[in-house]
């Protein structure tokens, strides 16, 4: 894995915390308002992040009022 930004690092750590506990599917706008940014904000991050960790796989699952995104362990 490469250096990653304090932001970065944060979403990962909250993406392992709730695959942990089991769940699967998760809004770009939960994880935003868990960690005090804007949806957009993780929404550009999270392709980048699936690429850079190693642990965890983040693909793009769903698109309403957020998107959704299926989080599994690698």
């Amino acid at each position: 894995m490469t250096e990653l930004g304090e932001t970065d690092r944060e979403i990962l750590d909250y993406l392992r915390e709730s695959v942990s506990r089991g769940e699967q599917y998760i809004r770009s706008k939960t994880i935003a308002n868990q960690l005090g940014l804007s949806s957009k904000q993780v929404g550009a991050r999270l392709p980048k992040l699936d690429e850079q960790s190693d642990d965890v796989e983040i693909e793009k699952w769903g698109r309403a009022r957020s998107t959704t995104w299926r989080v599994t362990r690698s």
